[in-house]
């Protein structure tokens, strides 16, 4: 009898079916994971924000809160020069309004000059996929959750939902 070298085509197909049944159970909780890290860093910049807005508003008092996010942000390609329109208080990525799966807005909304109510919103680019849920805040700073991850871009639909525990 000769001795055989290598694998049969059965335990080969074994093996693969083993590979594919622990992908199956590990891709889903991968996606799960991206998620939560993607609304981390979505309540993180949103924090940041408000902490923009804060100190621009105190900053520039006869202005009020910024107009956008790209007043709170500055360009990308140079070094930062504080200034009205461009105050160097938030990252280049944030204040170009997409970061981490989250699309980001932050527009004043009432008064002027000088503004005294903002909105700031962070949406998921793609719900179900780089986010479940969306964020907003205004000028209480609080981080407020939408469960169903539709945009908010009013300072009343903001108000009436929940706080971020």
């Amino acid at each position: 009898m000769r001795k055989q070298k290598g694998f049969s085509l059965i335990e080969l197909l074994i093996v693969v079916a083993i590979i594919l049944i622990i992908a199956a159970i590990a891709i889903p909780n991968l996606l799960r994971a991206r998620m939560a890290a993607n609304e981390s860093s979505a309540v993180g910049s949103m924090r940041t924000i408000n902490t923009g807005e804060v100190t621009y508003n105190s900053t520039y008092p006869t202005i009020g809160f910024s107009a956008n996010l790209l007043s709170l942000g500055g360009p990308a390609a140079s070094a930062c020069t504080p200034s009205s329109s461009s105050a160097c208080l938030i990252d280049n990525v944030l204040s170009a309004g997409t970061k981490s799966g989250y699309n980001f807005i932050a527009n004043s909304v009432a008064g002027g000059p000088p503004t005294v109510s903002y909105i700031a919103a962070g949406t998921p680019v793609t719900v179900n996929q780089t986010g479940i849920r969306s964020f907003c805040s205004y000028e209480d700073a609080v981080v407020r959750v939408q469960p169903a991850g539709t945009a908010v871009t009013s300072v009343a639909t903001c108000q009436t939902l929940s706080p971020l525990n």
